[in-house]
């Protein structure tokens, strides 16, 4: 969709630190109200280039928000929009936001370079920024050891609150600490941050220079994007969990339906799910293709606040003084906080509760997904188990695998590995005896951390292994071996695979079928006015330095679904000793091994639908741009890829007409780069791709994409202006 910004220009530029100290010292009294979860942002002149001056669909509107009808995103987004304003946002939007809180974990140290790069040596808002160690706990090296001390260190300096290796995966820490709070903003450099919508709070994905640039300024910018209302109706049957709710809406809609989308979820179904099953939902809500996955602030969730807050009265810990008693009476009582009658939705999905079934998703892929009773008649076997990862390792889910292996053991030729989301989460399972069922079982104990489900540490899937787990991710490669197979399921599903030796679930899980057939359906709503459609040839407008054209040599990527663990795996993410050379030595690997050697500077990337999705990894943009890949063409895009691929200067375009017909004139295998003869050419100023003799029509290139790649990112397109 073409949508015309406007710039606040800024013709000072700055080339030392002394102006960060200025800064630093101005912004006390535009500190960012932790406590209360809200902005706080009156007053703030807003660095980016949108502020007020929001340009969704073509016109500034006038409406203050009192005039308009907001669905629940929107308002939230609302709340956080710098400088505050009265104007209400939609979908579409470029805003300026400042989130209540940016966490980010292992990759603290990339983005610490990028601050440093940016000339800042004060933070903002210390209060706004948190760090949390977890993905790779496991790595004792002195290399790592040192690389978490000079964070812990980082964060001493500036005042930074930090949570040590061992505290806990993230995520679950940010829940349990207080940071996640109903109807506020709170983003992190992990594409797992939607998990916050469970209890109500807009969480949703940056990227390193994002995160660097909050830290520096307070402030970040985001597209609103399209949001999806998904009903729920009914109630689960026994024997069918929160995870099998998100496997099947990843299956049941895996055409790209909810892409770079936000989900709100809605119904009277929501009432019979528990807080944990909403955060496994909302976390996965990731896998499905969206943005974030926000539930509503109700009675339940109500309830779990109160008594955290009750218990870290008697404790003396942290939590209540992030939230106070007055934070828990807004809770249900915040006035304009619920989806306004009449708020506009893109589309609209429904899902009866009652005729879920248990599933089981894989191999490699989120979204092709197998009824337990199928599995179970397969008997496919499995070398390894796992109980870890962000999505299910709570104490609900240690009890349910728990009471599955209880005076059992795990099958000989069998691994099972398991990991407490946190050490609140192992205190809890201890107490109550789950965590020593387990060990009984014969599962292995690893740390409170990422580990196996980003493929770091012990435990990982070897050549021609099967394994079984209850994370949220089971790409190709990501959990060990490219030529191993994963499979997604419930901890209970997990559990009974590991005693069987092959994939099945409890005898009470098998049998669990509703004998209907599973009540899923769509309805497209019809979209606001927009601006015209785009047609080959009209003539736009460029900006000095950006290029009126990019002719190269077309390689081809034709899957769909190529995700980041393919473009760039995930055990070089979190070494920051990798330059760009070896990035370029490395992209694709984990697709095709053959692409680094066949692929050349100025070479034009063409790939098939959703790529990119997965992780918020910024070397899989960066990786490729370095291998001299000049531009990327895709179907469609997951919005945190192309996010990360423009604040390092890579184009990426989306033209779906392009890809289909390339798609059928090509004889293609699977997971194969093809290097074609033919040369593509893209007209930036007629936004016209042509190919093959066809011309095809492309959005226009907005004017803060063509300032990000003429500067080369936004990092130097901070460092050009007078914060």
């Amino acid at each position: 969709m073409h949508t015309r910004t406007y710039i606040h220009q800024h013709a000072t530029r700055y080339s030392n630190k002394g102006m960060w100290q200025r800064r630093a010292a101005a912004a006390t009294s535009q500190r960012i109200s932790t406590a209360a979860g809200t902005a706080g942002t009156a007053g703030r002149r807003s660095w980016l280039p949108f502020g007020r001056n929001r340009m969704g669909r073509g016109a500034i509107r006038s409406n203050s928000t009192g005039s308009v009808k907001q669905n629940l995103v929107e308002k939230i987004v609302q709340r956080h929009v710098t400088p505050a304003s009265a104007t209400a946002v939609r979908s579409g939007d470029f805003v300026s936001v400042a989130p209540a809180f940016v966490m980010t974990h292992d990759n603290t140290a990339a983005v610490m370079q990028k601050f440093d790069e940016l000339g800042a040596d004060h933070f903002f808002n210390p209060h706004q920024a948190v760090f949390t160690l977890d993905h790779n706990v496991q790595d004792k090296s002195e290399k790592n050891l040192a690389k978490y001390r000079a964070i812990e260190a980082f964060a001493a300096k500036h005042g930074v609150t930090f949570f040590p290796a061992g505290r806990g995966i993230g995520h679950q820490v940010m829940c349990e600490e207080g940071f996640v709070f109903p109807n506020r903003m709170v983003v992190a450099s992990d594409s797992h941050s939607n998990m916050y919508g469970g209890l109500g709070c807009l969480g949703t994905p940056i990227v390193r220079t994002d995160a660097a640039g909050i830290w520096a300024t307070g402030q970040t910018w985001w597209q609103i994007p399209p949001v999806a209302k998904v009903v729920l109706s009914g109630k689960l049957r026994p024997g069918v969990t929160g995870k099998d709710v998100i496997v099947t809406l990843c299956g049941a809609f895996n055409h790209d339906e909810v892409l770079n989308h936000a989900v709100e979820f809605s119904g009277d179904g929501i009432a019979s799910l528990s807080i944990d099953e909403r955060l496994t939902i909302a976390n996965m809500t990731t896998e499905w293709g969206a943005l974030a996955g926000v539930f509503p602030a109700d009675a339940a969730v109500a309830d779990w606040y109160t008594r955290r807050y009750e218990a870290s009265v008697r404790r003396k810990s942290a939590f209540h003084t992030r939230v106070t008693r007055q934070n828990l009476e807004s809770i249900g009582n915040d006035e304009g906080l619920a989806a306004d009658s009449g708020a506009h939705y893109a589309k609209v999905l429904t899902l009866d509760l009652a005729t879920v079934e248990p599933h089981v998703s894989g191999p490699n892929s989120v979204k092709v997904m197998h009824s337990l009773a199928d599995m179970a008649r397969r008997k496919q076997p499995v070398h390894k188990a796992y109980l870890v990862s962000c999505v299910n390792s709570r104490a609900e889910d240690i009890a349910r695998a728990a009471a599955v292996v209880r005076g059992k053991k795990i099958a000989q030729g069998v691994e099972m590995y398991v990991a407490p989301a946190s050490t609140e989460v192992l205190e809890e399972s201890e107490r109550s005896g789950d965590w020593q069922a387990l060990l009984a079982a014969g599962a292995v104990p690893l740390p409170a951390g990422c580990g196996p489900c980003i493929g770091l540490g012990q435990g990982l899937l070897k050549d021609g292994e099967v394994g079984i787990s209850a994370t949220n991710r089971n790409f190709k490669g990501r959990m060990g071996s490219p030529n191993a197979e994963a499979y997604l399921a419930s901890p209970e599903i997990v559990a009974a695979s590991a005693i069987a030796g092959f994939i099945t679930g409890p005898e009470a899980f098998i049998m669990s079928n509703s004998g209907q057939p599973l009540s899923a359906h769509i309805e497209e709503c019809e979209q606001p006015p927009t601006e015209a459609a785009h047609v080959a040839g009209e003539q736009r407008p460029l900006l000095e330095g950006f290029p009126d054209r990019i002719s190269g040599r077309i390689v081809l990527c034709a899957d769909d679904n190529i995700n980041t663990d393919g473009i760039y795996a995930g055990k070089y993410t979190y070494r920051e000793d990798i330059d760009p050379q070896q990035q370029a030595q490395v992209v694709m690997e984990n697709y095709d091994t053959s692409f680094v050697s066949n692929v050349r500077r100025g070479d034009v990337l063409v790939t098939g639908f959703n790529f990119g999705t997965g992780s918020s990894r910024e070397q899989a943009a960066t990786a490729l741009k370095h291998a001299g890949v000049s531009l990327v063409l895709s179907g469609s895009v997951s919005e945190t890829y192309k996010r990360n691929a423009l604040n390092n200067g890579l184009l990426v375009l989306e033209v779906p007409a392009l890809v289909t017909d390339m798609k059928a004139y090509v004889r293609l295998e699977p997971n194969t780069a093809v290097f074609m003869a033919d040369t593509i050419d893209v007209d930036f100023a007629q936004c016209c791709v042509r190919w093959n003799g066809r011309a095809y029509a492309c959005s226009p290139v907005g004017r803060i994409a063509q300032e990000l790649v003429v500067a080369g990112g936004l990092k130097n397109w901070i460092a050009q202006r007078q914060l």
